[in-house]
């Protein structure tokens, strides 16, 4: 191996703790001022484990495209996510996950994807409908809603009835998993956050072995994704058993909703604060639309829909970083990543970096020209990761935040009522601590 040097310039921090306590203070102003202050690849440590932050969209790249068989998913990521995603496409590693994944492809090839659009429509429609004019809602917890109602009809080929148990599970969930000691509390300790934190499971659970019950018993649809994970057979002719089709279906479940879930949130957030965005937005939606419900072709039209989508996107990501564990040891940067170390590589620092992007922390959708695509780094913009773990369902997700949000502002105008700045924590995902609230006005 080279002699390069093992450890990149970073925060001396404190003793023993290293730099948890700034870090738990606010992750985000925490990774970035390590971004800004330290370069491409910085070392920090924390509660004795040491993390090599990846800040540069060319090292980002050769992390997950061209070395990424040096890098697996990693110990603090399973601690982390196997208890929610237990051995999933998400959690998944080596030939198992590309068994899991081939077997899921078929599930969100675009020819299926398009069948689904209607049901992205309907179910948002079904939510306006609930609405009274002038009312005031979380448009976090109705975005999580419609978005759940959405991947259950498209997925699973039915309806959950208890959705707030979903959500109110989840909740509990991310407030565990966003904790920085949750890495280092053993699972079988049983402390309160912990019991809460498998009951909450178990809720999950519950819904997922309904839905499961559901397509056996025959009532499921025949073309859903459940039917193909429970049909499905590998090259050998193995197909699922019956926990690891719970544990995909439990993935599909939450990952399905929740990142898309976060992202409309942060659109409807930022265009509530951006008049001229949203006026642009609109008129877009009446030439295109001219009054008629959004459709599958209809969204290839919406290219400044789909601006705003990028734009929140890049702003708030709804995946604020990604964990990765060095398989062996590793030459990044000019220096030694050892075997075992831990690697992050932070969207929400690249996509705000002014090197890439004119006044990075203005919500400009305009700025998503061919010009500035074709000028980016590939991995100056990767919401949905990339390389052969790039999300299963990036195409799915991008075409549902389309038409929800091309079906919401035909018919409605959002006012913000709460604080024009964003309390997030960083969980697996980027999720608000407070409530998201909007005044909803007919148009």
């Amino acid at each position: 191996m080279s002699d390069l040097p093992e450890r990149p310039p970073g925060p001396d921090g404190w003793p023993v703790v290293g730099s948890f306590p700034e870090y738990a203070r606010d992750a985000f102003a925490f990774e970035t001022r390590l971004a800004r202050e330290y370069g491409p690849l910085t070392f920090y440590s924390s509660l004795g484990r040491g993390f090599y932050q990846v800040n540069d969209p060319e090292l980002i790249e050769t992390v997950l495209v061209h070395q990424n068989q040096s890098f697996g998913k990693g110990e603090l990521f399973h601690t982390i996510v196997d208890p929610v995603g237990g051995d999933g496409l998400l959690t998944a590693e080596g030939e198992q996950w590309r068994r899991q994944r081939h077997m899921a492809n078929p599930a969100f090839h675009p020819d299926r994807i398009a069948e689904y659009s209607q049901i992205m429509v309907e179910e948002t429609e079904a939510l306006l409908s609930t609405w009274d004019d002038s009312e005031t809602v979380n448009v976090h917890e109705e975005m999580m809603e419609v978005t759940l109602d959405i991947v259950t009809r498209a997925l699973f080929g039915m309806t959950v009835d208890d959705g707030g148990a979903i959500a109110d599970a989840m909740d509990v969930v991310m407030e565990r998993v966003s904790s920085p000691i949750s890495s280092i509390v053993p699972e079988w300790a049983p402390t309160p956050g912990n019991r809460e934190f498998f009951r909450a499971i178990d809720r999950i659970d519950a819904v997922v072995d309904a839905i499961i019950e559901h397509h056996r018993n025959g009532k499921g649809r025949e073309d859903s994704v459940l039917a193909a994970l429970l049909a499905a057979q590998d090259e050998e002719g193995e197909g699922m058993d019956d926990e690891l089709v719970r544990d995909e279906v439990r993935t599909l479940l939450l990952a399905g909703h929740e990142t898309t879930a976060l992202a409309l949130t942060f659109t409807l957030f930022c265009l509530a604060q951006n008049p001229a965005a949203e006026d642009r937005l609109v008129g877009e939606l009446e030439t295109v639309l001219e009054g008629e419900r959004p459709t599958m072709a209809d969204a290839r039209s919406l290219e400044y829909t789909e601006q705003v989508v990028d734009e929140s996107m890049r702003l708030y990501p709804p995946v604020h970083g990604i964990l990765r564990e060095a398989n062996e040891d590793v030459d990044l940067g000019g220096y030694t990543v050892p075997a075992g170390a831990t690697v992050s590589l932070n969207q929400w620092t690249v996509h705000r970096d002014e090197r890439f992007y004119d006044d990075p922390m203005v919500f400009d959708p305009s700025r998503w020209t061919d010009k500035l695509k074709e000028s980016l780094p590939r991995f100056a913009y990767f919401p949905f990761s990339g390389g052969p773990r790039r999300c299963v369902g990036d195409r799915f997700a991008k075409l549902e935040a389309k038409l929800v949000l091309a079906t919401l502002y035909q018919d409605r105008h959002f006012e913000l009522v709460s604080e024009p700045q964003l309390s997030l924590s960083p969980s697996i995902t980027t999720r608000p601590t407070e409530p998201v609230l909007m005044r909803v006005h007919e148009r």
